[in-house]
């Protein structure tokens, strides 16, 4: 399949320390779901801030669309790219709708006011993220998942073409997490997310990474990743691998 977004080298190091990500690449094809997974300090996370435009590489290029992402003007980027992070505002004094509401600011032209088009698409977002009943809650009362959900309908409203979620599944209770999980198979969209429930990752990803110490252990299909030995050389564990059912499932020991 043709690629849809592209990394290809991508290095970063902060000033003054060893790099914390080292010639990082991969693909994802349009519509498919890659899940990055590592230990803490693996480079998970500055490797999505390279992906919705937060960290220049040092070294390195990404391309979505065939366009290398870091020459687009930022509104053009802020329009095919939508990231959910973990740090959630909680002291924003606007209700949930209005929270929704600012995925649309980068096709909103000077200082026009939302439209019809605006609205429908904030309605759907809500509803998808079965969050109509708290749209004019404030949203500084809701409950931390609460607000994950509205963070996730944030990035649908704004109507990217690449979805980026860093541990999209934290606060969530058990149902919740399959639910938002379904939703991301079932967008259509190209997602890179990272996740630290193995289990999950197999299910969800058409493809893993695995990182550790900023460097690229293993990528490819779940089955071909998630190995005993590639698990230790990420995790520094000892795995194994039950192949039993739809998809693995994993015990640990030191």
């Amino acid at each position: 399949m043709t690629p849809h977004l592209v990394a290809d080298g991508l290095t970063w190091t902060p000033r003054g320390a060893p790099p914390i990500l080292s010639d990082v690449g991969f693909t994802v094809p349009q519509g498919q779901i890659l899940a990055i997974c590592g230990a803490n300090g693996a480079g998970k996370s500055t490797l999505l801030r390279m992906l919705y435009r937060y960290l220049r590489p040092d070294a390195g290029r990404v391309t979505l669309g065939g366009d290398d992402l870091w020459a687009l003007p930022a509104r053009a980027a802020a329009r095919r790219v939508a990231a959910v992070l973990q740090e959630q505002p909680t002291d924003f004094a606007l209700d949930v709708r209005e929270m929704v509401g600012l995925g649309r600011t980068p096709h909103r032209q000077g200082f026009a006011a939302s439209g019809a088009r605006d609205a429908e698409i904030i309605a759907a977002a809500l509803h998808r993220m079965d969050l109509t009943r708290f749209a004019a809650s404030p949203f500084g009362t809701l409950s931390g998942g609460e607000r994950q959900r509205v963070m996730i309908a944030r990035a649908l409203a704004q109507e990217p073409e690449l979805l980026v979620l860093d541990e999209p599944t934290n606060h969530l209770d058990i149902r919740h997490q399959l639910e938002v999980l379904a939703l991301l198979r079932g967008l259509g969209l190209t997602v890179v997310l990272t996740l630290h429930d193995l289990t999950l990752a197999a299910e969800i990803a058409d493809t893993l990474l695995l990182l550790h110490r900023g460097r690229l252990v293993a990528h490819g299909p779940p089955a071909k990743v998630l190995t005993p030995h590639t698990i230790a050389a990420t995790f520094a564990v000892h795995a194994r691998v039950d192949r039993s059912g739809p998809t693995p499932r994993f015990s640990f020991h030191l």
